[in-house]
Order: C-alpha cells, then sequence, then structure tokens
C-alpha cells in the first residue's frame, strides 16, 4: 500500500483558538518537506502531538517513528543511545547495538528536550546533520549513514541559552528550519472546552466498566477559571482524578488552593520586593543604597492595573453568578477576551 492511500491521520489537534489552527497549518504545510523542525511550548502542551501530526502527514508515515528524551539520560548514555555501539566499547557492552539515527533510518527521530542536550553532544549532532546522517558508533572507526528527518522539541528559549553559552548557534540554525510555537493552555482559554469534551469522552471510553458521573456544567466552569501552569497534561491528569473518584468537589479544592497559594506567594514577594526597592531609592534607612533597576514606576503601574481589574472583573462575575456572557457584556469586551484575563489574572470562581 503506498503512503498516498494512507489516511493522513495523527493524535488529534484540540482548540479552536487561532494559535492551533495556525500550528495545524503550519503541519500540513511543512510534513512533506523533510526540513528540520523545532517545536517550542512549555512542558504538557502537547510537542509530541505535532511531532506525531507531522510523521503521519508525512510521506514517511508507516516508517519508523523513534522518540528519545534528551533531559533524561546522562551525556554518555546519550551518546551511545543516540548512535549506538559496537561489542567491548565501553564496560558492559557486551554486544553490539543500534542507535536511534539508525532504528528511524527512513523515518523520523523526535529529540525531545533538546535545550538539555550537552554542548559536546550538541557538536556531534550538528555533524550528523552537515554531513547528511553520517556518524560512528561508538568503538567502531566505521561510518554509517541514516536516512532520518529529525524534529526537535524543547521548551527553552534557545536563543536565550545561545547567549548564555549554553546551546550551539549553529546547531540552533540547522535545527530550526521550520519553527512551530505551541501556546500554554492559559493563553487559549478558549480551547479548554474543547480539550475537556474530547478527554471526558476518551476516559469514559477506558473505564466503561465503572459507574461514571460526569463533571457538572459548574465544574467544568471551573476548569475553564483555572490557569493550567501544567497545561493540557496537567488538564488530562485532573479530569482523570474526577472521573474515578466521581465527587469533583475534594479535586477542586486542591487544585485552586494551590493556585491561591502560588499567587498570595507571589504578591506577597512582589510587594515586599517593592517595598524594599523604594528604601534603596528613597534612602529611608539613612544610607546610600545603589538604585534598585527591578524597580520602575512602569512595573508599578502594570500591577496596579491589574490589581483594579481583577478587582472589577471579579465583582461583575459575582455579581452575575459566573455568568461569563452577560458579564463580558457589562464590561464591554469580548467574551474571549475575558476568558482570557480570567486566567491571566488568576480569577477563581467560589467554592460552593
Amino acid at each position: 500500500m503506498s503512503n498516498k492511500s494512507k489516511p493522513n491521520t495523527g493524535p488529534p489537534i484540540i482548540g479552536v483558538s487561532k494559535d492551533m489552527q495556525r500550528v495545524r497549518e503550519l503541519i500540513e504545510h511543512v510534513a512533506d518537506t523533510g526540513l528540520n523542525i523545532v517545536v517550542f511550548g512549555e512542558s504538557g502542551v502537547g510537542k509530541e502531538v505535532v511531532a506525531q501530526n507531522l510523521y503521519q502527514q508525512s510521506p514517511r508515515s508507516g516508517k519508523p517513528f523513534i522518540k528519545i528524551n534528551c533531559a533524561a539520560l546522562p551525556e554518555g548514555l546519550l551518546e551511545s543511545e543516540l548512535f549506538g555501539y559496537e561489542r567491548g566499547a565501553f564496560t558492559g557492552a557486551e554486544q553490539k547495538k543500534k542507535g536511534k539515527f539508525q532504528l528511524a533510518h527512513s523515518g523520523v527521530l523526535l529529540l525531545d528536550e533538546i535545550g538539555d542536550m550537552s554542548l559536546p553532544l550538541q557538536a556531534k549532532l550538528l555533524h550528523v546533520l552537515q554531513s547528511g546522517g553520517e556518524f560512528s558508533p561508538l568503538g567502531s572507526e566505521k561510518e554509517v549513514k541514516s536516512d532520518t528527518w529529525v524534529i526537535a522539541a524543547t521548551n527553552h528559549d534557545l536563543k536565550k541559552d545561545i547567549d548564555e553559552g549554553k546551546f550551539r548557534e549553529d546547531l540552533y540554525y540547522r535545527l530550526n528550519i521550520i519553527k512551530i510555537h505551541v501556546s500554554p493552555l492559559r493563553g487559549r482559554p478558549e480551547d479548554i472546552p474543547p480539550l475537556i469534551d474530547f478527554y471526558i469522552k476518551e476516559y469514559t471510553a477506558m473505564l466503561q466498566n465503572r459507574h461514571i458521573e460526569k463533571p457538572s456544567v459548574k465544574v467544568i466552569d471551573q476548569l475553564c477559571a483555572y490557569s493550567w501552569p501544567g497545561n493540557v497534561r496537567e488538564l488530562q491528569n485532573i479530569l482523570k482524578r474526577i472521573l474515578v473518584l466521581g465527587d469533583s468537589s475534594e479535586v477542586m479544592n486542591e487544585l485552586f488552593e494551590s493556585e491561591r497559594g502560588t499567587s498570595n506567594n507571589k504578591v506577597t514577594a512582589s510587594i515586599q520586593g517593592h517595598h524594599a526597592s523604594l528604601d534603596g531609592l528613597l534612602d529611608l534607612d539613612g544610607k546610600n543604597s545603589p538604585d534598585n533597576e527591578s524597580f520602575s514606576l512602569k512595573n508599578a503601574k502594570q500591577e496596579a492595573v491589574e490589581m483594579v481589574e481583577r478587582e472589577i472583573i471579579s465583582h461583575v462575575l459575582a455579581k452575575t453568578d459566573w455568568n461569563r456572557s452577560k458579564a463580558s457584556k457589562i464590561l464591554k469586551i469580548s467574551y474571549k477576551t475575558l476568558l482570557y484575563k480570567i486566567s491571566d489574572l488568576k480569577i477563581v470562581p467560589p467554592q460552593k
């Protein structure tokens, strides 16, 4: 069967936001090019799902799809896993072993968390990419060649890593021919309801031998108001717990207590930091303290605006019993903007 006759489908990329529409469009446009790609995004946003869609929609679909986590292995072990080794190459190498590059021949190799790869190993990877896939397994003087499409993924800011000497600039430009960025879930709150619907159906089917109470509309509204620092992976775990436990109140209380604690700690630290900055700037202790560059009127103004917005939006939501459609009309902002601000300002509904 030819690749053309195979269904070009991968794990679904769920979302109605413009960001996710753009990700799907990029995948469709570049999947058949074989160009090196870096998928950027925070942990838990679904970078591997993007890589799997690229693979499934490419002419390499049906060939090997190999993944290796560059952050999970020490340098020596990662090198042997990537390039393989000959018998006797090192202590414990009792037999020859192929590396991920050879195993992914004619297919795709996903280098997950590429930003955590050591500089010496980055240099070897660069050589492989520049030579068209040629490398020597550990303990071998012979070179082998692998026709492998390399897709990298990272939660690092690689340009910042380059400035700090943690990532090779030449490797960055060799890998980053195509850049796909997956936004954090808190920046696209309109994607939360369809994600909830999708995973509820998936997990309900998985647990069909058990009686399961689906989350109420109130619980779903609360989930939509949460900021999801762990992104889609965290949402998946919370939904599993709710479906298995049946009673969502404990899960929701724990979720929002954690968020309140994090938010309060940040606010306290910010206030204390600004007090210290003001003391230094105004020399309130009678000491000649240098100016604190971290403090600025602009930053203080931004935080004050956010505080006022949080109070006003919280008040309107309370008055409308968290009817966000009605609240957006009262506030004269779009429904989407209101959802974004609820998430960004960490406004949570009261626990009843």
